[in-house]
């Protein structure tokens, strides 16, 4: 299985709910076994940068290919690009001991 994390933070707070909505079609993609679109809470003391995670688990590296290649997933990238400052993104193949 592979977890698909993404960061990211707005360029304007009044952004905020548009970025969560250019996100959110991202649930319409099939391939993902799990996906979701949550703004951080920001309970940690030393980090606030972050504003939105994209949490998402795929049962593969090929379902997670056919994920970012689907219409939807361009689609946000075009809404939520002019409205972002920092997208960060960490895959992990959890079923892969070797790594």
């Amino acid at each position: 299985m592979i977890r698909h994390i993404v960061f990211f933070n707005v360029t304007d707070p009044s952004r905020l709910d548009a970025v969560v909505e250019g996100l959110s079609i991202l649930k319409d993609i099939p391939h993902a076994d799990r996906l979701e679109v949550v703004r951080n809470t920001k309970v940690d003391p030393w980090s606030d940068e972050v504003d939105i995670v994209v949490y998402g688990e795929f049962r593969d590296h090929e379902a997670l290919a056919a994920y970012k290649a689907h219409p939807l997933y361009s689609e946000s990238v075009a809404r939520v690009r002019p409205l972002r400052e920092m997208r960060i993104s960490a895959d992990i193949d959890v079923g892969n001991p070797n790594v």
